[in-house]
């Protein structure tokens, strides 16, 4: 993975963001400790490590700290920034290539591993066969001989690894989960190598000469198999980021010089004419000029059905043309594409912590020293006061101890849960920023929809047209529509899409005026047609009066004439998203109040608050922007957790003030940088789904800490020998190896079962049938 970094303007100061890969990380540990040399470089404001992805995501001020700065401190914490070749050619590598590189790295790390581990496994086990055969002791004493060279070989070759790790943490007066493993291992090699050596010196000193090559082998060989699991267990928790990546198209057929020619993706320039043909991947983000189809969007969307494209529509790379082709004007390319920026926030998302993280880490530094101190006092207590042989009980009970303990099941419990989350969350189109939000949307008690855009469609469509006597609907939209043509008003769209989906307002219009702010007026085969406000019709003499009220829930109302008769009303809506009563019910389903703020009029508030099932006093009308801020603040006020739903301008006062901000991804670019959550479909259901899923990542890093902590507060003591003078119980280092491996593997399948739980969930947002639009 190669360094990232975005760039992010303040009224202060400029900061920068750096993801880095780590090499050499083991447990939680390690990552306090790279934290903490990185927070104290000059520069750095706030400095992240994820165990898990290995990744240190940096903000700092590139005036004052750089890279060379950065990397500096993390090489005097003890690690190193792993480096993966640049893309060839010399071009700034794409997505694909990031991944492809970064997948082969760690494919061979992954054999590596898995080699070293059988050979560590193989040679254990051939040493236990033969050390508990029931042999004489002179053969035991042959076969120390035998297996010294192959267990030094594991020690020191395939436990390397351990060693170097231990020794960068000492050079800093640090200790880690290998000082551990070193320290363990070391001593029951060492004390193997003294037995093999000179068994009449022990003998002489009363102490029976038994080797301990199996326990220092199989140790090695288990820890190092519990890291292959690990690793590929963890690479099945960027299991998203792979998917997201894999829709990028490798190449793009663009038009120069009037030919279609076959480029690399990364060659795409912004202002490119790009053709797509039927079946095709789009290849990046721009407008169609030429051409129509339907666009798979489910990918990115969540959408099932496919969106019809054409002139003057938007395409997103990495979605799937249909059965058309077109060609598009490339309006972002690389890092600026939407799908970039869905990987970028999703890899920062996944390198972020949760405040639940924090005390596992507090524990977790001091957690190896505490670990040594207490396998000291272990050999201590066997020492003076166990059975004999007592400096074979003391060594044996010190090496479990040290080895069973665990903190890399500590720093694995909460970032595996929350890759696994906001993962699942952006294939389904739910985007969450970091596992801060994450955590706060699962304490969520209380949700304020904005109107316009959230609940409705947020653009105007024709609603249902009203005829007087005498007149017919389609003959008044007929005509209205035809001198509408000539108008630019935004109103004008919605009756011209309502009448060209009824094949009307296609007739020739004479003498065609728009008067601002008012209407139009024109001649339509001899009629004279005005179509405009009823101020409008009233100034021109012409009644409106009994049409009334008209129904639904109008946004605007066009009146329309014919020859100086009020002939019939237009009433444009903003119509209710087929999915909002059903998002409103759900998360009432699930305690959560349900609030409506919007700017609109009272009117039309409680006419869509009684469509979607909010009750008239959780409603809240002809609010401004201030005001919406305020409704968050009163309801914190009450000690809620508050989440806001907003896609405007308007709304991004709210989207910052709530504990957590939900953007709708259709909406304004302000919206979506002050929210912490972003639906990039739109689906108001996605908010009931994002606050689920959020409580089963929560759910299961509960789960994980309970069971690292666990295992360590249980195991531990059992080591020690705590069940000794009651059941005669003690632990040998081969099991405390075993065992240690599977805390940290069990703690990542755990996380990986949330992978298939909120795929479900996810799947159940998605609508059977595409509304109508």
């Amino acid at each position: 993975m190669q360094a990232v970094e975005t760039t992010t303007p303040t009224p202060a100061a400029p900061t920068a963001e750096i993801q880095l890969p780590i090499e050499g990380m083991s447990c939680a540990s390690c990552v306090n400790r790279i934290e903490r040399y990185l927070r104290k470089t000059p520069g750095v404001a706030e400095a992240n490590v994820n165990l898990a992805t290995e990744v240190a995501t940096v903000r700092y001020l590139p005036e004052i700290a750089g890279l060379d700065e950065l990397a500096q401190a993390i090489e005097a914490a003890g690690y190193e920034i792993r480096h993966i070749p640049e893309a060839v050619g010399g071009a700034r590598a794409s997505l694909l290539d990031e991944a492809d590189a970064e997948a082969a790295v760690r494919a061979r790390e992954q054999r590596t591993l898995g080699l070293t581990a059988a050979v560590s496994l193989a040679v254990a086990a051939l040493t236990m066969l033969v050390m508990y055969l029931p042999n004489a002791p002179w053969m035991m004493e042959q076969a120390a001989w035998v297996f010294i060279g192959p267990a030094t070989a594991v020690q020191f070759l395939a436990g390397r690894r351990f060693y170097r790790a231990a020794l960068r943490a000492a050079r800093h007066g640090s200790t880690s989960m290998d000082t551990l493993v070193v320290v363990g291992t070391t001593a029951a090699w060492a004390f193997s190598v003294l037995v093999t050596f000179a068994p009449d010196l022990l003998r002489s000193a009363g102490i029976e000469p038994q080797t301990y090559f199996d326990s220092s082998t199989a140790i090695i060989g288990l820890i190092l198999t519990g890291r292959w699991l690990e690793a590929r267990a963890k690479g099945q928790t960027v299991g998203a980021v792979k998917a997201l990546i894999g829709l990028q198209a490798r190449s793009a057929r663009i038009v120069r010089a009037g030919a279609e020619i076959d480029v690399p993706l990364e060659e795409v320039r912004v202002g490119d004419l790009v053709r797509v043909r039927p079946g095709e991947r789009i290849p990046v983000d721009g407008r169609v000029v030429e051409g129509a189809s339907a666009v798979d969007e489910a990918m990115l969307t969540g959408e099932p059905i496919p969106a019809e494209k054409g002139p003057g529509s938007e395409v997103i790379g990495g979605t799937m043309n249909g059965h058309g082709t077109f060609m598009f004007r490339a309006t972002r390319v690389g890092r600026d594409t939407a799908l970039a920026q869905i990987v970028d926030l999703v890899r920062r998302a996944q390198g972020s912590k949760a405040q639940i993280q924090r005390l596992a880490d507090r524990i977790a530094s001091v957690f190896v020293p505490v670990v040594l101190v207490l396998g000291a006092a272990t050999f201590a207590l066997w020492f003076v006061l166990g059975p004999e042989p007592r400096l074979t009980h003391a060594l044996v009970a010190f090496i479990t101890v040290v080895v069973i303990a665990c903190p890399c099941a500590m720093g694995l419990a909460t970032p595996t849960a929350i890759m696994v989350g906001t993962g699942n969350g952006a294939e389904a189109g739910i985007l969450i920023r970091g596992g801060e939000a994450l955590e706060l949307a699962a304490r969520i008690d209380a949700v304020i929809f904005d109107k316009t855009g959230t609940l409705t469609r947020g653009r105007p469509s024709l609603g249902e047209v009203a005829a007087a006597p005498g007149f017919t609907a389609d003959e008044v939209l007929d005509v209205a529509a035809s001198v509408e043509r000539g108008s630019e008003h935004p109103l004008a769209a919605a009756i011209l899409a309502g009448a060209a989906a009824r094949d009307l307002g296609r007739r020739p219009v004479e003498d065609f005026e728009a008067i601002a702010g008012r209407g139009v007026r024109g001649r339509v085969e001899g009629r004279t047609v005005l179509v405009g406000t009823a101020a409008f019709l009233a100034a021109e003499g012409v009644d409106v009066g009994e049409f009334g009220s008209p129904a639904g829930l109008p946004s605007a109302v066009s009146y329309v004439a014919i020859d100086g008769r009020a002939a019939g009303l237009l009433p444009t809506i903003d119509e209710i998203k087929p999915e909002a009563g059903a998002a409103v019910a759900e998360l009432q389903a699930a305690g959560i109040e349900v609030w409506l703020v919007t700017g609109d009029q009272a009117r039309t508030a409680m006419t869509v608050a009684a469509a979607v099932g909010i009750v008239p006093e959780r409603v809240m009308a002809e609010v401004l922007p201030a005001g919406k801020a305020a409704a968050v603040s009163s309801l914190q006020a009450r000690g809620l957790k508050v989440a806001m739903v907003g896609d405007g301008i308007n709304d991004a006062p709210a989207l910052a003030q709530a504990d957590v901000g939900v953007a709708i991804g259709t909406g304004s670019d302000v919206a979506l940088e002050a929210s912490d959550i972003t639906l990039v479909g739109g689906d108001p259901r996605s908010v009931a789904a994002a606050i689920r899923l959020s409580r089963q990542t929560l759910r299961v890093i509960r789960q994980n800490l309970a069971w690292a902590f666990g295992y360590n507060v249980v195991l531990i003591p059992v080591a020690m020998g705590a069940l000794y003078p009651i059941a005669g119980i003690t632990l040998n280092p081969a099991m405390a190896a075993g065992a240690m491996a599977l805390s940290s593997v069990s703690v990542v399948t755990n996380s990986l079962r949330l992978r298939r739980s909120t795929k479900r969930t996810a799947r159940r947002e998605r609508p059977a049938t595409a509304p109508a639009s």
